[in-house]
């Protein structure tokens, strides 16, 4: 094989150990690394984070069995139960264990122990990497953004690597599925219960804090997997200052739901299952809705071996899923039940402005309600200023979302339009209609040149589609995603 010429620039984006070869051919820098693996911290930090919460939780339902609570000990059984089934379920079926000869890894499935079989599988898997050489098994083609340019390259990917890669994609989510089928409604029950007792329990406290946590954590996933899915083509890295962003908007706008669901089930106590059951319902029958009205087919490779039977079920999870992310936070992605991913890889912007608009409101009703009908046990709370409280949190959450998008985002410089521009429009929109004067001309100070000139919508930063840079690539062998929450 002829000899390649050494890459003649910086690799910033790569780790020294990462680069133990690369060449460029045919304007792709070839990357070939088999002894650097990152560790999965991910795997394990949501295995912590479900074996926390699974404690303590069990702790809480022997003190509530203790003072005979028998409805917040149901309450508190469903919401640590249900969450760990579904798990157990979602890592059998990524791992596609069931048509494998695996008795021991079954059998600690039904003990609901499959999280950390498989964090410890990981962990071998990780420890035994670089002791022997071993040959790469695909290819993985991504495009490398570095000062307004992109680079396209090519990393070998060994056997451990891949393994280590489908441990973290089914540990994402899980996470996902624990936050909110099992720790939001945990979260909300517990803060209820402590409204209610009019007392704070250490062990209800530490509860609290871990299912907060893992709210977070799981809301994190959920932006990461988003941009992941929307720029697949692209090596995603968030840097420290996006991350901070993204919890502390995650952490505002989920404990403002949060804590106004709580307040307004305390004052009207039946009338909130009828806004929770009312946002489920909404949520759940979206999705199915466009794909009705615009007359799909179900995909046919959600799994080989399911029937249509299965592939409904399976969607109907999924949608469960989404509405439940919904009620508390926004998914950061849309369903497309008709795609073969089920996900829309185009995120709209307008959807996004309407559901932060729609629940700005639906909590100022809700607070507002509860500043009416509260209980007595509010008279040494100054109602007003929590009001206004809650929604300057809330309003907090959606700046920090504005800012992550316009300055911390990993794929801003593909935007054709940023945050400032688009507010920009808005605002002034009206103003040259009046004076009859031609759109302003955008600078390009925060844009990329990849990015052709294609007509877009007003309201939609991301609606433009990355330029077709992958073509230099040829057709994609993998779809193996790089682990970019291990920083997480």
């Amino acid at each position: 094989m002829e000899e390649r010429e050494p890459v003649e620039r910086e690799i910033s984006d790569m780790d020294q150990s990462q680069a133990d070869c690369a060449t460029m051919e045919n304007g792709v820098m070839l990357v070939v690394n088999h002894s650097h693996i990152q560790p999965p911290f991910s795997v394990v930090l949501a295995t912590l984070l479900y074996c926390a919460e699974f404690v303590s939780a069990s702790v809480m339902c022997s003190r509530y069995h203790k003072t005979d609570d028998t409805i917040w000990l149901g309450f508190t059984i469903a919401f640590m139960l249900v969450p760990a089934v579904l798990i157990q379920l979602a890592l059998t079926f990524f791992h596609r264990d069931l048509g494998r000869d695996r008795p021991l890894v079954l059998f600690l499935h039904l003990l609901l122990l499959g999280p950390l079989i498989r964090c410890f599988e990981a962990l071998v898997v990780y420890f035994k990497a670089g002791k022997k050489e071993e040959p790469y098994v695909t290819i993985s083609r991504k495009i490398s953004l570095k000062k307004g340019q992109g680079t396209p390259m090519e990393w070998e990917i060994g056997h451990s690597e891949r393994k280590l890669a489908a441990h973290r994609n089914a540990f994402k989510r899980t996470a996902v599925i624990q936050a909110f089928l099992g720790s939001t409604p945990q979260l909300t029950l517990q803060l209820y219960a402590t409204i209610q007792e009019k007392y704070i329990l250490y062990t209800r406290l530490t509860l609290m804090i871990i299912t907060l946590i893992s709210i977070i954590y799981g809301a994190l996933v959920c932006s990461v997997l988003a941009i992941q899915i929307r720029y697949d083509d692209y090596k995603v890295r968030l840097r420290p200052a996006a991350y901070l962003c993204m919890i502390v908007w995650r952490g505002l706008e989920i404990a403002t739901r949060i804590t106004a669901l709580v307040l307004f089930s305390t004052a009207l106590t039946h009338w909130v299952i009828l806004v929770g059951l009312g946002n489920l319902l909404f949520f759940f029958f979206l999705p199915w809705a466009e794909f009705w009205a615009g007359k799909g087919s179900l995909p046919e490779n959600v799994e080989k071996n399911f029937s249509k039977l299965g592939t409904m079920v399976v969607l109907c999870m999924f949608t469960l899923l989404y509405a439940c992310i919904n009620i508390f936070c926004w998914s950061a992605v849309q369903l497309d039940l008709g795609h073969r991913e089920l996900i829309e890889k185009k995120q709209r912007w307008g959807r996004l402005a309407a559901y932060y608009c729609g629940r700005f409101v639906e909590n100022f009703v809700l607070i507002t309600l509860w500043y009416f009908f509260k209980s007595d046990f509010y008279e040494y709370v100054c109602a007003p200023l929590l009001v206004v409280q809650l929604l300057v949190c809330y309003s907090l959450a959606v700046l920090f979302m504005l800012l992550f998008y316009q300055f911390c985002h990993p794929c801003k410089r593909l935007f054709k339009y940023n945050v400032h521009d688009c507010l920009h429009c808005i605002c002034c929109r009206k103003e040259r209609r009046r004076r009859g004067e031609p759109p302003p001309s955008y600078s390009n100070a925060a844009t990329m040149v990849l990015v052709p000139e294609e007509p877009l919508e007003l309201l939609d930063p991301q609606n433009s589609q990355p330029p077709d840079i992958t073509s230099q690539l040829g057709e994609r062998e993998t779809a193996i995603v790089d682990d970019t929450m291990d920083a997480a």
